[in-house]
C-alpha cells in the first residue's frame, strides 16, 4: 500500500530545536581553530546561531510539501518518496538516489528541469517522471527495522518501488552511496533498466597500492584521482571507521546535540564541495545545508544513517557483474572515478569528466549534471 504523506513538524520540536542550540557547550577551539582539525569553532557558532534566529524550517518544509510525497512498507522498512509527474505524456520513468550525508532534498532543483524541460529552455522529449526515495534508515525513511541493508538489498527495494508505481521500465541516477545503487538496480532488473547514470563513478576504484608498472600506465588525471584516493585513505577515513563500527556509540551524541549533528554534517560539506579551500555556503546555499541538517535532527537518523550506509557491505570490495545494461558517468572535479577501473564492472557507454564542481553534484553543478542526463538517456527512451 502506498499513502500519501505530508511534512508536519509540530511547533514544539522546532522550539526544541531552538533551546537546544541555545544551550550549547562549546569546546575550546584548538590551536589556530582551523579546518585541519576539524570543524571551526567560530565558524559553527556563526552558523548554529542562524539555525536557531534566522533560518525558516517552515519554508523548506513547504517546498518539500509542493511536490507529491507518499510512504510504503518494502521488506519491512518504512519508505518515503517524491513522485512527481511530468506532464508530458510517455516521459522516461527516473530513480534518484542520494547518498551520505544527504537527503531527498539534494534533488528539489532538479525536479522541475527534468520533469518539465520545455519550461526550464530545454527539449520537451526529454522529460522525465520523477522517483525520489529517501534511503532505509535516512530522514523520514528511518530509523531502519532490521539490518542487511545493503546496496543490493537497498535495490531490490526500489525494484519493488517501481513496480507498485506501475513502471515496466525506468532509468536510474545516483550519487555516493546512491551511485553504488542504482548500478544493483541495474543488475536486480536489467530487463527493466533503460540506463544507469551516476555521478562520481560507479566503482569499482583502483586496486592500492598501485605498482609502479600500474601506476605508469595512467593518464595524468588518472594518477591525480589515484593520489587524492590515497589521501582520502590517510587523512579522511576515519568517519568510515567510526560509523562502520561504532554506529550506535556516535548515534547518542549527534542524536542529542543538533550543534553536534551539525558540526559532523558540516565536516563533509566542506571536504567534499569543490573548491575544498571554500567554506560550505560560499559553494551551497546555507539555507540549503541548514535544510539538510534539519530532516537529520528531526528525525533522529544519524545512527541508523551511518549503519545503513558504512556496516552492512557484507562482501565490500567483491567483484560485481556487469549487468550488461547501458552506463553513464559524470566525473566532477572532487571526485575520483576512473573508467579503466569502473569498465570492468559496468556497460560504460558516455564518461564525461568535468574540471569544476564537487561531490553533490546534484546541489553544485544541478544544470550540468541535468544536461548530462537529458543527453545520456536521449537514446535510450
Amino acid at each position: 500500500m502506498i499513502t500519501p504523506y505530508r511534512v508536519d513538524i509540530p511547533e514544539e520540536r522546532l522550539d526544541d530545536l531552538r533551546a537546544r542550540l541555545a544551550a550549547t557547550r562549546w569546546p575550546a577551539p584548538l590551536p589556530g581553530d582551523g579546518w585541519d582539525t576539524g570543524v571551526p569553532v567560530a565558524w559553527l557558532r556563526d552558523l548554529a546561531g542562524y539555525w536557531r534566529t534566522g533560518y525558516d524550517w517552515r519554508a523548506a518544509e513547504a517546498r518539500l510539501n509542493a511536490h507529491p510525497q507518499f510512504v510504503t512498507e518494502i521488506d519491512s522498512q518504512r519508505i518515503h518518496f517524491l513522485h512527481v509527474r511530468s506532464p508530458r505524456p510517455g516521459a522516461l520513468p527516473l530513480l534518484l538516489t542520494h547518498g551520505w550525508p544527504g537527503s531527498v532534498a539534494e534533488f528539489l532543483d532538479l525536479i522541475g528541469p527534468l520533469t518539465d524541460p520545455g519550461a526550464h529552455g530545454g527539449d520537451p522529449a526529454d522529460a522525465f517522471d520523477a522517483v525520489i526515495p529517501a534511503l532505509p534508515g535516512f530522514g523520514f525513511s528511518g530509523p531502519t527495522a532490521d539490518g542487511g541493508w545493503d546496496t543490493a538489498r537497498i535495490a531490490r527495494a526500489w525494484v519493488e518501488l517501481m513496480r507498485r508505481l506501475g513502471y515496466e521500465r525506468y532509468g536510474a541516477h545516483g550519487g555516493d552511496i546512491g551511485a553504488k545503487v542504482s548500478p544493483e538496480v541495474g543488475r536486480a532488473a536489467p530487463d527493466r533498466v533503460a540506463g544507469v547514470h551516476v555521478n562520481g563513478g560507479p566503482g569499482p576504484y583502483p586496486p592500492l597500492p598501485l605498482s609502479d608498472e600500474d601506476r605508469a600506465a595512467l593518464t595524468d588525471l588518472e594518477r591525480d584521482r589515484v593520489r587524492r584516493i590515497e589521501a582520502f585513505m590517510r587523512e579522511e577515513h576515519g568517519y568510515v571507521a567510526i560509523q562502520s563500527t561504532r554506529p550506535q556509540t556516535l548515534a547518542y551524541g549527534l542524536t542529542d546535540s543538533p550543534t553536534g549533528q551539525l558540526a559532523w554534517l558540516m565536516d563533509k560539506f566542506r571536504e567534499w564541495t569543490h573548491p575544498r579551500e571554500e567554506l560550505p555556503e560560499r559553494v551551497v546555499d546555507r539555507d540549503w545545508l541548514l535544510t539538510n541538517a534539519t530532516i537529520w535532527w528531526l528525525t533522529g537518523t544519524a545512527g541508523s544513517a551511518a549503519y545503513v550506509g558504512y556496516a552492512q557491505e557484507a562482501a565490500w570490495g567483491a567483484p560485481k557483474a556487469n549487468s550488461g545494461v547501458p552506463t553513464g558517468a559524470i566525473v566532477f572535479a572532487h571526485d575520483v572515478g576512473i573508467r579503466r577501473y569502473a569498465e570492468t564492472e559496468n556497460t560504460i557507454t558516455r564518461w564525461t569528466d568535468v574540471d569544476r564542481g564537487g561531490h553533490f553534484a546534484a546541489i553544485e553543478e544541478p544544470a550540468t549534471l541535468v544536461a548530462d542526463l537529458r543527453a545520456f538517456f536521449r537514446d535510450l527512451r
